[in-house]
C-alpha cells in the first residue's frame, strides 16, 4: 500500500513540475475518511497534502463511486479560493492521469482537527458560529448570476456518494417510512440552486489559528443548501448523543452555527430554508444508524435512541431548529 501510494504521489509531483526527476520523497498516509488515499508528502523542505478518489469506498456495504469526483473537489477548493481567500488552501495542481491532486499541509501548534476537539468536549460556539459564516458566504457567492455553475453539475455522483447510501439505502431498511426519504432524495437530486460541499463534516473541518479550513469536497455539486446545514446539524446532535455530559454545549453549537449561517441567506426565505432542513436533518441521523455509512462510536442503546428519535420526526416533521433540538434535549436529557 506505501509503495503504491508513494508512486502515485510521484507520478502526481512530476506532472505538476512540483519535484525534480531524481528528487526523493517520503508519502505517510492519513487516515480519517473512507473515501480517499491521502498522504503528508515531503520532498526535500516542502511539504504537501495529495489526495486520491477511491472507486470503492472503505465501509462493510457496497458503496461504489467515480474517481473522477477528485476534480470535483479540486475545483470546488479553486471556486472557495476565489470566494474567501482567507479561508483557503494552496492548490498545485490536479493531474488527470492520477485522478489526483496536490494542495497545502496543515500542520503547527495553533492547527486542529474540529472532530478531534469535539471529542474531547472542546467545541465552542465562536467555532460553530465561524463555521456557519464560512458555509453562508460560500453559498450566497454561489448563488450569485454571475457564478460559474458549469464545473459543478455532478448530481450523478452526489447521488452516488450521498442520496443512494444515506437516503435510498436507509429506506430500504424503515419501508414504513420509507417513501418520505426516497422523495427527499428525489427533491434534492433535482435542485440545483447552491454550490453544496456534501460533506461539511468536524473530521473534515481544521482550525488553523481560529480559522476555519473545509476540506474533503468530493461531493461538491450544484444542489439544495439544506443539505449542507443538515449534514452539519447532524455531526453536532450525533456528537451530543453519544457524549451526555457535552449535549448540551453540542446543541447550543447547532444554534450558533444557524445563527451565523442564516445571515447570509438572500436567495429563498430563511424560513423556507429552515423548514426543508429540518426535515432532512432527522433523515440523515437515521442514515447514520441504518445507512452504508454507519458512525463508528455509538454503543447499541445509543443506536436505538437515534433511530428512534429520528423516526419520530421523519414522522411527524418540526419547522424550526429550536424545535428540533427540544425533541433531542428530551430524548436523550445530558
Amino acid at each position: 500500500m506505501t509503495d503504491v501510494l508513494t508512486t502515485r504521489c510521484r507520478r502526481v509531483l512530476l506532472a505538476l513540475d512540483l519535484m525534480p526527476e531524481t528528487a526523493n520523497l517520503t508519502a505517510e498516509p492519513l487516515t480519517g475518511g473512507v473515501a480517499s488515499d491521502i498522504a503528508k508528502v515531503k520532498v526535500g523542505d516542502d511539504i504537501y497534502c495529495i489526495k486520491f478518489a477511491l472507486p470503492k469506498l472503505r465501509v462493510e456495504a457496497d458503496w461504489y463511486a467515480p474517481v473522477e469526483r477528485n476534480y470535483a473537489e479540486y475545483r470546488w477548493l479553486k471556486a472557495v479560493n476565489d470566494i474567501i481567500p482567507e479561508a483557503s488552501l494552496k492548490l498545485y495542481g490536479h493531474s488527470a492521469e492520477e485522478n489526483g491532486f496536490a494542495m497545502d499541509f496543515i500542520s503547527g501548534e495553533n492547527s486542529y482537527l474540529l472532530k478531534t476537539a469535539l471529542f474531547e468536549g472542546k467545541g465552542t460556539e465562536r467555532q460553530a458560529a465561524a463555521i456557519g459564516h464560512l458555509l453562508g458566504q460560500i453559498h450566497k457567492a454561489s448563488s450569485d448570476a454571475t457564478f460559474d455553475t458549469n464545473p459543478f453539475h455532478n448530481r450523478d455522483d452526489f447521488y452516488a456518494l450521498r442520496l443512494e447510501p444515506y437516503l435510498v439505502y436507509t429506506a430500504e431498511k424503515h419501508p414504513d417510512i420509507g417513501e418520505a426519504l426516497i422523495t427527499m432524495s428525489e427533491q434534492l437530486y433535482e435542485t440545483e440552486t447552491i454550490l453544496i460541499h456534501g460533506d461539511v463534516s468536524p473530521k473534515n473541518i481544521i482550525f488553523d489559528n481560529e480559522q476555519p479550513y473545509l476540506l474533503d469536497a468530493e461531493c461538491a455539486t450544484m444542489g439544495d443548501p439544506a443539505f449542507d446545514l443538515a449534514f452539519c446539524l447532524n455531526h453536532f446532535i450525533l456528537k451530543g448523543l453519544y457524549a451526555a455530559e457535552f449535549q448540551k454545549r453540542y446543541l447550543r453549537l447547532c444554534t450558533a452555527f444557524w445563527t451565523a449561517y442564516q445571515l447570509h441567506i438572500n436567495w429563498e426565505e430563511k424560513e423556507s430554508l429552515e423548514a426543508r432542513t429540518m426535515r432532512l436533518l432527522p433523515m440523515l441521523m437515521l442514515a447514520r444508524v441504518d445507512g452504508k455509512s454507519p458512525v463508528e462510536y455509538f454503543n447499541a442503546q445509543q443506536k436505538e435512541t437515534c433511530r428512534t428519535l429520528a423516526r419520530r420526526l421523519i414522522i411527524a416533521p418540526e419547522t424550526l431548529l429550536q424545535q428540533v433540538l427540544r425533541s433531542i434535549a428530551a430524548a436523550s436529557p445530558a
